[in-house]
């Protein structure tokens, strides 16, 4: 029953494909979270990563994490999810919630690497995962205006097609194994505030 167990705190993470433009959504929910009094942590698992990764010399920005050795990954994978849990469980109380932005799939050139496998998401113990998704068009689209970004070996609109669905399967698997809600919000061009809004919705209501 260990795994059923949750943090003091709720967990909500927060996923999507990139360019799909979930930090934008989770940075307007934090606004209306406020507004609504309620407390949010927003952390981003890839900064973890990175800031473990940069320590050890491994690599000196975000998009080359997924050329890591895979081993490698896994390890970052967990001292993230670690450190995570042990800042948020300094600063949040069991009406808060963390937020936690990252991805359930990660495309790397062996393969799609879990963003939630077993050892990150028993640490987490997520009480919901949500699936932010738009028109695959629309999120190849901004993939190639992201010019901040390596992002030109996701393979365009079909690419991103496949990503979603692995995602979808993903969050699934990884919800079964600590027994989380899973949940879908569509943020469509130019209404990433109606997104944020139906987060705000849900996770009230957790």
């Amino acid at each position: 029953m260990s795994n059923v167990r949750r943090n003091e705190f709720k967990v909500v993470i927060v996923t999507g494909v990139p360019g799909v433009g979930k930090t934008t959504v989770l940075s307007l929910a934090q606004r209306k979270a406020n507004e609504r009094g309620l407390k949010l942590k927003v952390l981003n698992f890839g900064d973890y990563m990175l800031e473990n990764a940069v320590k050890k010399g491994l690599l000196s920005n975000r998009d080359q994490i997924r050329y890591l050795s895979f081993r490698g990954q896994l390890e970052l994978q967990a001292a993230a999810a670690t450190a995570m849990v042990e800042e948020a469980g300094r600063e949040l109380s069991e009406r808060d919630f963390l937020m936690v932005d990252t991805h359930a799939v990660v495309k790397t050139p062996l393969g799609y690497l879990p963003g939630l496998p077993s050892h990150v998401i028993t640490i987490l113990k997520p009480d919901m995962i949500v699936l932010v998704e738009a028109d695959p068009k629309e999120i190849a689209a901004r993939q190639q205006r992201d010019s901040t970004r390596y992002r030109s070996d996701f393979g365009g609109e079909e690419g991103v097609r496949e990503i979603i669905e692995m995602s979808r399967y993903a969050a699934i698997a990884s919800a079964v194994e600590v027994g989380s809600l899973v949940t879908i919000i569509r943020n469509a061009e130019g209404k990433a505030g109606e997104a944020a809004e139906q987060l705000i919705n849900m996770i009230s209501k957790l």
